[in-house]
């Protein structure tokens, strides 16, 4: 089932549609990937390094947005204090400057004084209500064919990393490779200092090279520009993907990506 957010005059709430059946990948992808897991893996071995892949969290693993869904949790029941209107709150800090990263550590602002327990407890309700996930069965099948080649796998996210971690448990990741905004922990409770670099754009990419080493990962998926960086950092394949309607908010994204992983060569795809 694929779940869109719809946009009311003060609110988002979900809207739920019929069950889809997602398109596979072409034989010919599974052929291309498991033949560069093979030559990544051994040079991996000769060079003594580590092989690593990367995705994207929402519109990339799933067909939602986790970080925004676990907000519309939080002001349904009313877990931390936030403004009036908090949606419009939010919108309108992501239009300031043309720069939506203040309003991405807003988010995970909010919860300061919360212990990480609780906030993490708070993310698995979200994501334990959400029935069914609509992940994409692709993508997990790539994360279990990386696994099981001992490659290490990070997604990386412009949401709130707390939010995102149940999603990725789903899919066999732990919460240690998840990268996303977040802030720092005192005590067992969350503070409001940003840790940097906020996980948009490039810093998407510094932020997973901080953790490998600045070892460029051989594999990237991405579903809209806010990826690229990502995905030109890939050493040998880069896997553009879209789900989203025309009337979509991210579609133009998604399609502009796309375009550019058609004038590149880069692995593709429209799951519906």
């Amino acid at each position: 089932m694929a779940y869109k957010y719809l946009m009311m005059t003060t609110a988002f709430h979900f809207d739920y549609y019929h069950p889809m059946n997602y398109k596979p990948y072409p034989e010919d992808y599974w052929a291309k990937i498991q033949q560069t897991i093979l030559d990544v893996n051994l040079a991996a071995k000769q060079q003594n390094s580590k092989a690593y892949a990367v995705f994207d969290a929402d519109g990339t693993l799933w067909d939602m947005d986790l970080g925004e869904n676990f907000f519309n949790f939080q002001i349904d029941q009313r877990c931390v204090d936030l403004p009036s209107h908090p949606w419009n709150h939010y919108l309108e800090m992501k239009k300031v400057n043309n720069d939506p990263r203040s309003a991405y550590l807003w988010l995970a602002q909010i919860n300061a004084g919360k212990s990480l327990d609780q906030v993490r407890n708070w993310a698995k309700q979200a994501f334990a209500a959400i029935q069914p996930v609509p992940i994409f069965t692709e993508q997990k099948k790539i994360i279990d064919l990386f696994h099981k080649n001992e490659i290490e796998v990070f997604i990386v996210t412009a949401s709130i990393k707390w939010a995102v971690e149940p999603g990725a448990m789903a899919l066999g990741i732990d919460s240690d490779h998840v990268i996303g905004v977040e802030t720092e922990v005192d005590g067992g409770l969350i503070t409001d200092k940003a840790i940097l670099p906020i996980t948009y754009k490039s810093g998407k990419l510094e932020a997973l090279l901080k953790r490998t080493n600045n070892t460029m990962p051989f594999f990237a998926s991405g579903n809209t520009i806010g990826d690229i960086d990502l995905l030109n950092a890939a050493t040998h394949l880069q896997l553009a993907v879209s789900a989203a309607s025309r009337d979509d908010r991210i579609f133009q994204s998604e399609n502009e990506l796309l375009k550019i992983a058609e004038l590149n060569n880069w692995l593709r795809h429209r799951f519906v």
